[in-house]
């Protein structure tokens, strides 16, 4: 289970970085969005994979999960759907404005 979730991140990581290379907004948007569920799924699995355990204390539990890496990736979930809509807007804005959507233009184009 280890060694699939490790292989997720880093495919969710590798093709964030991938997409942040390029030259068009709307991948380097897609990118970001990779790259945070890379970030939340880590840190989701830094709380330890436990199986039909409770995330609350119970005195009839013997062991219990980590409340807080699952309020953090929640946070991180609301935090990165506010920055998404701030990016798409800002590209919105910029593709209005110049007519097309490439990044990586010098001074003189």
């Amino acid at each position: 289970m280890e060694a699939l979730i490790a292989a997720t991140i880093g495919l969710l990581t590798a093709g964030g970085i991938y997409l942040m290379l390029r030259a068009r907004t709307f991948p380097v948007i897609l990118g970001l969005t990779l790259l945070s569920y890379a970030v939340n799924v880590f840190i989701f699995i830094s709380g330890r994979l436990a199986v039909n355990l409770p995330a609350i204390i119970d005195k009839s539990a013997t062991a219990y999960t980590d409340p807080l890496p699952q309020a953090l990736v929640l946070t991180a979930i609301v935090i990165s759907f506010g920055m998404t809509a701030v990016l798409v807007l800002m590209a919105l804005g910029a593709w209005l404005t110049t007519g097309h959507d490439r990044v990586d233009l010098e001074d003189g184009q």
